[in-house]
């Protein structure tokens, strides 16, 4: 009995979570694929009608510019995030006194939500009560910074407001990965008359490629399922400036009762995960069993 117990109590706790996940996630992919083929509207309908979804979803302007947005967002996040997230891991790699003090600073808005984020910098990028208001009340009435309001520059405050939120968790990432590189490696680079810029450049940071595929993949990750910031901050506007595939997804879904569009760009949005995750375990995987 007690042999019994040792092997299969393991699998019979086990057994709810796995049925659970089995059921609402990927049994819920498996709907929401099932949906993208109908001519699903308010309700759901089950009667297979082909790609018809898919080619509405394609011809659909808005779709294009929640498609490219999150091209230029994804692209200007996760760029910006990775180099100002090293510089501050290689500047508190440095072993400087405050350093606790900053990587504190540096790490909290991670703990904040992204609504609190949104929200905050709705309130410091609002051109009656933020930088604007405050400049011009300091005696500069023609200074501007009216980008929340201006269809061609309100993206880049997503951008903005999600590089102060993510930028703080590259750096730790990274400073983890620097304190991981052998010490007498930087000894001997040192002794031998080696700049510090070069021993960086040349040594440390080529070592971290591991860790720079892992905070991509986070950051990739991050910027296509982002919603909730941009919904505080801009709600997708003006008018569709701001549209990304999640909040796309989200309108379709509950605001145009448009049910089969919502789930073929919830498919659209998946495959883009996909298409980046999966070469990243295959590596890996690859990686262990070599």
């Amino acid at each position: 009995m007690t042999d019994w117990l040792s092997r299969h109590v393991p699998k019979i706790v086990l057994a709810p979570t796995f049925f659970a996940v089995l059921l609402f996630v990927y049994g819920f992919i498996a709907w929401t694929a099932w949906v993208s083929l109908t001519r699903s509207k308010l309700m759901p309908r089950y009667e297979i009608d082909g790609l018809i979804q898919y080619d509405r979803l394609f011809s659909n302007p808005r779709w294009d510019t929640a498609f490219n947005n999150l091209f230029i967002f994804g692209a200007l996040f996760i760029i910006i995030s990775m180099v100002l997230g090293l510089m501050l891991a290689i500047f508190l790699d440095q072993k400087i006194r405050i350093e606790g003090a900053l990587r504190t600073i540096y790490l909290y808005p991670m703990a904040l939500s992204m609504i609190v984020t949104g929200t905050a910098w709705k309130w410091i990028l609002n051109p009656g009560l933020g930088i604007q208001a405050m400049v011009q009340g300091w005696g500069f009435p023609n200074f501007k910074f009216d980008w929340l309001i201006d269809p061609k520059m309100a993206l880049y405050t997503i951008v903005l407001a999600a590089i102060w939120q993510a930028s703080g968790f590259v750096m730790a990432l990274f400073l983890a990965g620097l304190r991981s590189v052998d010490g007498e490696i930087i000894k001997a680079a040192q002794v031998d008359g080696i700049p510090t810029w070069r021993v960086y450049t040349a040594i440390i940071i080529p070592s971290m490629a591991p860790i720079f595929l892992s905070a991509f993949i986070v950051l990739a990750h991050l910027a296509i399922k982002s919603f909730d910031l941009v919904i505080a901050l801009t709600g997708g506007g003006p008018g569709y400036a701001t549209d990304l595939p999640a909040t796309y997804m989200y309108a379709m879904a509950f605001s145009r009762g448009d049910l089969g569009q919502a789930a073929s760009s919830a498919m659209v949005m998946m495959g883009v995960v996909f298409a980046i995750v999966v070469p990243y375990l295959y590596s890996e995987l690859r990686a262990k069993h070599d």
